[in-house]
């Protein structure tokens, strides 16, 4: 956008958001249940957005923690996913950042911040119309691709 009287210009960039793959032992994936809109009662993904400043690594580490009081370790990276986030009339364009994740442990988990619930649920089990994000859902077919090609 163009300001008429001054000729500034305002870019619209996408924000950074990041999500975290974890599997459990049995090969179950971790999901979380959103508790707020967008999207309230789907499944999603542990993550959130990246606050200024910060690296999607230590993002990822914050949210995860934030989210579930889990600790995550060996963090990779896994793909990028472009995302429209609707949020209080406003579409924001998001860029997704996905890292695989391992954990330390599983027993001081709870669901936290803006999750009402988290389970694990074999990626082929998953129906896409319980996801609300689209980035979401795009990733979670992905899974699901690499899964039978293993």
């Amino acid at each position: 956008m163009c300001c008429e009287k001054c000729g500034g210009i305002f870019y619209i960039n996408a924000a950074a958001a990041v999500v975290a793959i974890i599997q459990n032992d049995r090969g179950e994936f971790l999901f979380t249940r959103r508790k707020n809109d967008p999207f309230a009662g789907t499944l999603d993904f542990p993550g959130g957005f990246v606050d200024l400043d910060e690296r999607a690594e230590n993002a990822i580490i914050r949210e995860v923690k934030e989210e579930l009081n889990l600790d995550i370790s060996d963090i990779r990276f896994f793909m990028s996913m472009p995302n429209r986030y609707l949020f209080g009339g406003i579409v924001y364009f998001t860029l997704d950042l996905v890292f695989f994740c391992d954990y330390d442990k599983l027993s001081n988990m709870k669901a936290d911040d803006d999750i009402s619930e988290y389970l694990f649920i074999p990626v082929d089990k998953v129906n896409i119309e319980d996801i609300g994000l689209e980035s979401i859902k795009i990733i979670v077919e992905k899974l699901k691709t690499l899964q039978k090609t293993e």
